[in-house]
């Protein structure tokens, strides 16, 4: 680790002038607004990721780029936030939640309108592959709705725009991607377009986790929040746990990603399945 005496050293060498209470600065930051909990390990990926904003404002030292988020300015804590967050995906990611998901809409859809929150959404691949299961779980035009929300704007045009690149659906089932995507020709060859019927399903929306009030209504019928409270420590994932705990049905599922648990928070989840969970009040299906 390169500490402060050395930091005119360490600057020579990459360009910006980074010492270890910069790198203090940057963890509580991002930790008071976003949650994310950056370890000492973390310290070349901050320098990195920030250093494209000291870029971008024409400055050398990360005390005066700091010195401009700590001041007030909301677009650059928005840039900073979206900097610092990390965004891997994949449609049907963790695939055995989606038989569940299939399931549980198979079991509500029968009788109402099935609502959905994907609280992380990133770039899209996952709220589009919860409105794929829905339609093909209930038919075309599903009584369903998805609201999906992420605090980085820059994947959330992303994933509004519904665009990937042909060699993202690797994992798309065949006979789906032909039936929920279009395929560009000429100077969009190569990529693929989320078909519009399919978009219909989802309003997406910023939202940060660690804010104090959501935009959002529930109940829902399943939140899925993967691989986001990795991030977070274990005090954060326990408040934000107590929260999404109200926003869900008495039946309703959350589902997590392959590296969580809330063994911690055994009060508000029990487990339901392989990183699902349920409220800690409901009752097992019959079938379960």
């Amino acid at each position: 680790m390169v500490n402060a005496t050395n930091a005119t050293a360490f600057a020579a060498d990459v360009g910006f002038e980074f010492s270890d209470a910069d790198f203090e600065r940057i963890r509580q930051l991002i930790y008071r607004h976003a949650g994310i909990a950056l370890s000492d390990n973390k310290r070349q990926l901050a320098y990195s990721r920030v250093g494209r904003r000291l870029r971008a404002r024409g400055l050398t030292r990360f005390a005066d780029y700091l010195d401009i988020v700590e001041a007030g300015d909301a677009a650059e804590m928005e840039a900073f936030t979206n900097a610092l967050t990390t965004n891997l995906t994949a449609f049907f990611r963790e695939a055995h939640h989606f038989p569940i998901l299939a399931e549980h809409a198979r079991r509500i859809g029968a009788r109402r309108e099935v609502t959905l929150w994907c609280a992380a959404c990133s770039t899209g691949e996952e709220p589009y592959s919860m409105a794929m299961t829905l339609v093909e779980t209930l038919g075309t035009n599903p009584p369903a709705r998805i609201l999906a929300s992420d605090v980085d704007t820059n994947v959330l045009a992303k994933a509004q725009r519904g665009v990937y690149p042909l060699a993202a659906l690797e994992k798309v089932p065949e006979q789906q991607a032909r039936k929920f995507f279009l395929k560009g020709t000429g100077a969009k060859d190569g990529a693929v377009r989320v078909r519009p019927e399919l978009q219909a399903l989802i309003t997406y929306r910023q939202i940060n986790l660690l804010h104090d009030r959501w935009p959002v209504r529930g109940p829902f019928d399943a939140i899925f929040c993967r691989n986001v409270m990795i991030y977070f420590d274990k005090a954060t994932q326990r408040r934000i746990l107590e929260r999404f705990a109200p926003l869900l049905a008495p039946d309703g599922l959350l589902f997590a990603g392959h590296s969580e648990n809330f063994h911690h928070a055994a009060d508000l989840f029990r487990p339901r399945g392989k990183t699902v969970y349920q409220p800690a009040g409901a009752r097992k299906p019959a079938h379960a």
